[in-house]
C-alpha cells in the first residue's frame, strides 16, 4: 500500500470558517475524507500545524514513501526552512494551494517552495488536493 504525506501549514486548521469565499466550506476533515474515498488504497499520513520547524521534521518523515502533498499556507512566500527541507527529500512532490494565488496580492504570487517541489496546483479548492494525489501516485507508480 502506497503511504502519501499530506501536510498542511499554517493557518489551515481554520478551513471551513476562514474566509470561506476564497478557501471555501470544506474543513481538514472533510479533504481527509475526500481524499481517503477517492483514494482507498492509500496509506495515508495527514497532519496540520502552525509550527514552522514542526512541518521541517515532518518533511522529512515522508523520505521513502510514495510521495508528499503540501499546502504550506503563508510559509510559501517566505520559508527557506521548508524549502531546503522539501529539496533534499527525494519523492514526488506537489505544492497545493486552494485559491489562485497568482490572482491574489501580488506577494502570494511568489514562492520560495515551488523550486523545490516537481508540481503546483493552485485555484482548484479541494480538487487540487485530487489533483495533486493524481500526480503523486502516477510518479510513484501507485497509481
Amino acid at each position: 500500500m502506497a503511504k502519501v504525506h499530506v501536510l498542511n501549514g499554517v493557518n489551515l486548521g481554520g478551513l471551513g470558517t476562514r474566509r470561506p469565499e476564497l478557501y471555501g466550506t470544506l474543513t481538514l476533515n472533510d479533504i481527509e475524507s475526500m481524499l481517503r474515498e477517492t483514494f482507498p488504497g492509500v496509506d495515508f499520513e495527514f497532519r496540520q500545524t502552525d509550527h514552522e520547524g514542526e512541518m521541517v521534521g515532518w518533511v522529512r518523515d515522508a523520505v521513502g514513501s510514495a510521495g508528499l502533498v503540501v499546502n504550506p499556507g503563508a510559509w510559501t512566500h517566505y520559508s527557506y526552512a521548508l524549502h531546503d527541507a522539501l529539496e533534499a527529500v527525494d519523492v514526488p512532490k506537489v505544492e497545493v494551494h486552494l485559491s489562485n494565488v497568482h490572482a491574489r496580492e501580488e506577494w502570494r504570487r511568489r514562492s520560495v517552495v515551488s523550486p523545490a517541489v516537481d508540481a503546483v496546483v493552485a485555484g482548484m479548492g479541494a480538487w487540487g488536493y485530487r489533483a495533486a494525489m493524481g500526480y503523486v501516485l502516477g510518479r510513484s507508480g501507485g497509481g
